[in-house]
């Protein structure tokens, strides 16, 4: 089994009312965000590749275009600007690529990170 990873970087700002970090979360604010996006699987024998990287930057592309320079507020269907729903958001418009098994986002400024694994069975 071999599990290969794409990431790619992109800027937002976010306001997050109502944590324990008060008003210095509340105000709109920006960080750098790197999100990795991993899939699982056997090399294909005529390739000798788990999948085409190509299928993968493509949509990987799209989500690149809806989340970098925003304010994550006001992205739709993304919820509350949080890690969990960046990486869920991320995960449901990059899964169709292929047999996606992780999809992590980090905050590297603030040291932390967030992988979703896809939806509980």
């Amino acid at each position: 089994m071999w599990e290969l990873t794409k990431s790619f970087r992109f800027e937002a700002a976010h306001s997050l009312p109502g944590t324990t970090f008060g008003a210095a979360s509340e105000e709109i604010h920006g960080h750098s965000f790197r999100a990795e996006v991993a899939l699982r699987g056997e090399p294909d024998p005529a390739t000798g590749m788990v999948m085409d990287l190509g299928v993968l930057e493509a949509r990987i592309n799209e989500v690149q275009k809806l989340l970098d320079h925003k304010l994550l507020n006001n992205v739709n269907a993304l919820g509350a600007p949080t890690l969990e729903n960046l990486s869920r958001y991320i995960w449901e418009r990059v899964q169709e690529a292929g047999h996606i098994t992780r999809v992590t986002v980090f905050r590297d400024s603030c040291n932390e990170s967030c992988s979703y694994f896809g939806p509980a069975n």
